[in-house]
């Protein structure tokens, strides 16, 4: 239930985005620019969720949607618990009973569909939201950071499609992405907390398919 709270689902959209932006500032930068000769690789994800105000944005929706999670677990749990009466009582019940018994299953299960569809509206319009806002300033810094470093291309290899075969570690500068974001970006850290964990995902619901879907940063 609610499996994309899961902050690195939030951003996967971010790879191609981030790609194109430096490849773009690349080839705008003035002929007279000392032009980089270095070339990086990120894992932008994982850069954007260990930045101070990403993993705060992660710890506000969980906050935010727990209550939602912990109504939908109830509920449910209610039918799930209605379908196993049914299964052990099934031979001790009237025809009618039983039709009576599978009927309002059926309409607790159509709520808790609509009600668990709801939610997931909800929390991919919040994480539209936190997409865009984090992802313009994450863009911001990688490029002012490759500016700095020298660095021609930088390639986020979180995203499945870049052709990247090999890459010594010391060309990976996702840290130090985070470090500049954290620099330029001034949020306190906050206090270390075990992860929460989700709630499995109501019996007989569907969910949107992953792939694909992740919301993209609109840009401004």
């Amino acid at each position: 239930m609610l499996k994309n709270l899961k902050f690195h689902a939030m951003v996967f959209a971010l790879a191609l985005t981030l790609a194109a932006s430096v490849s773009a500032l690349a080839q705008g930068a003035p002929a007279t620019a000392p032009a980089g000769s270095k070339v990086a690789i990120v894992n932008i994800q994982e850069a954007i969720a260990n930045t101070n105000e990403g993993k705060k944005e992660l710890e506000a929706l969980q906050q935010r949607f727990s209550p939602k999670q912990a109504e939908l677990k109830t509920q449910n749990d209610d039918v799930d618990n209605l379908k196993k009466q049914l299964q052990a009582q099934s031979d001790k019940l009237s025809e009618d009973e039983r039709a009576n018994r599978v009927k309002s299953i059926e309409v607790k299960q159509k709520a808790l569909q609509r009600n668990f569809e709801d939610a997931q509206n909800e929390f991919q319009q919040a994480e539209q939201e936190v997409v865009n806002r984090l992802g313009k300033k994450m863009l911001d810094v990688l490029e002012k950071y490759a500016k700095n470093n020298g660095y021609a291309m930088v390639l986020d290899v979180s995203n499945p499609q870049t052709p990247v075969l090999y890459a010594s570690p010391g060309s990976n500068i996702t840290k130090e992405l985070v470090d500049a974001y954290n620099a330029e970006v001034p949020v306190a850290a906050p206090a270390n907390k075990p992860a929460a964990s989700n709630p499995p995902r109501p019996a007989g619901t569907t969910t949107r398919p992953p792939a694909g879907t992740a919301p993209t940063p609109k840009k401004p």
